[in-house]
């Protein structure tokens, strides 16, 4: 019997919408969509706060993003800003500052992803999400006469208490795994690359470092070519004493290697002032998948929008993930609030279908740019007359930049830019 005064748990539930995932992904859609009045259930299968693998180096686009939600992003309020992007390759390093553009603020900003995720959910709470935690989703529920995603099942807090959740539109941000996503079919592309990354901690006194340093040198010290290895290496200053320090590969195709190890090893060849000894580390070395360049397809069918990792919105170009997720997750959003609005089941259905077609507009040209590049760095051959070449050379950099940070401005009068945003416009994709 529940305590008096205290309402039975339920076993069923309905909303409007309802969101599997509170990652940056699945709050930024769940806020979008309580925002409009709609009744959105945002279920998270863990409690925060909670660990997740990143870089925790946030762009200009997902400033962008933290702005439209009403995030307070001041450096009082707990953020680092920074300026831009450091490159290193070979003996060369050269500062590129984020450039100030009309759709997007001229700095970018840093915060653990454990702090980062729960602002995000607490932030759609606060528009109206119904947030419930350990709400841990064991599958669809389906409408036997159509096949359509009614709902899902879960099972609820420690008790593993079995609930329904029940509405006519479902959203999937469950991540890489996104098992809601394998449950109805949507699989991941095989012909798509699949990276990793791996991170740890390290005290250093250029934790107030206002530069994101990425290194494009990586490579497998084993090797006796000493080839270079599809991704980069990275330093985050955290402003807390500590540094993010990590690494992505972007095409791990082929490659059999120990990447904690890798890791370590790199470490220890940091150069004197970054103060990295075996000591410095002050947390394990954790990984995860990078799913890349919309490789789980479709991304709508039968009432189920896939969004963040479980769409492969991560940059196959640079393992950039947070911005994509946040915006698929505003794109699906944005759909579903002009669906819901029809009149028509015929008239839901055609809004619903014009999501896929924002993902593509928005992503298609820039990702084929990315897969592209991984594909030509997975091949070790290439690797190796790039590396003989020279990565380190001004030129080569400013465009690595451009390419990596995806900001672009149409009507500039930098040549560069111009090109860089028409061929990410014109770019086939698919």
């Amino acid at each position: 019997m529940p305590e008096p005064g205290l309402a039975p748990a339920r076993t069923e539930d309905r909303a409007d919408v309802v969101v599997v995932g509170a990652g940056p992904a699945g709050s930024t859609a769940a806020y979008h969509l309580a925002r409009t009045g709609l009744d959105v259930l945002l279920l998270e299968k863990s409690a925060f706060p909670r660990e997740k693998v990143c870089g925790d180096g946030l762009t200009p686009r997902v400033v962008k993003q933290l702005t439209d939600l009403g995030i307070d992003v001041s450096e009082p309020a707990g953020w680092l800003h920074n300026r831009g992007l450091r490159l290193v390759a070979g003996h060369r390093r050269m500062e590129f500052d984020w450039p100030e553009l009309s759709a997007f603020p001229g700095h970018g900003l840093v915060r653990r992803r454990a702090d980062f995720d729960e602002l995000l959910a607490r932030r759609a709470a606060s528009a109206g999400a119904r947030l419930i935690e350990r709400a841990n989703v064991a599958g669809p529920l389906l409408d036997e006469r159509t096949g359509r995603i009614a709902g899902v099942t879960a099972r609820l807090g420690e008790d593993r208490r079995p609930v329904v959740y029940r509405a006519p539109v479902v959203v999937a941000a469950d991540g890489n795994s996104t098992r809601l996503s394998v449950a109805m079919k949507r699989y991941r592309r095989t012909d798509r690359a699949m990276g990793v990354a791996y991170r740890t901690y390290v005290t250093t006194p250029r934790h107030e470092d206002r530069y994101l340093e990425a290194w494009l040198d990586l490579r497998n010290p084993d090797d006796p070519a000493r080839r270079l290895l599809p991704g980069y290496a990275w330093v985050f200053g955290m402003g807390d004493g500590t540094a993010n320090v990590g690494l992505g590969v972007l095409n791990t195709a082929g490659i059999d290697l120990d990447w904690r190890d890798l890791l370590r090893r790199w470490c220890a060849d940091l150069p004197p002032d970054y103060g990295y000894t075996p000591d410095a580390v002050t947390e394990p070395i954790r990984g995860s998948a990078l799913p890349m360049g919309l490789n789980r397809q479709p991304h709508y069918a039968d009432g189920l929008l896939l969004i963040g990792d479980a769409g492969g919105t991560v940059s196959p170009g640079t393992g950039e993930g947070i911005a994509y997720a946040m915006e698929s997750g505003r794109y699906a959003a944005e759909t579903i609030v002009q669906a819901l609005a029809r009149r028509t089941d015929r008239g839901r259905e055609l809004a619903l279908r014009a999501y896929p077609q924002a993902l593509r507009s928005a992503y298609a040209g820039y990702f084929a740019l990315g897969r592209l590049a991984a594909d030509l760095l997975g091949r070790p051959r290439l690797l190796g007359a790039a590396g003989a070449a020279g990565l380190g050379r001004p030129a080569l950099l400013k465009v690595a930049f451009r390419l990596m940070v995806n900001l672009t401005e149409p009507n500039s009068k930098d040549a560069l830019d111009r090109l860089l945003h028409l061929i990410g416009r014109v770019a086939p994709g698919r």
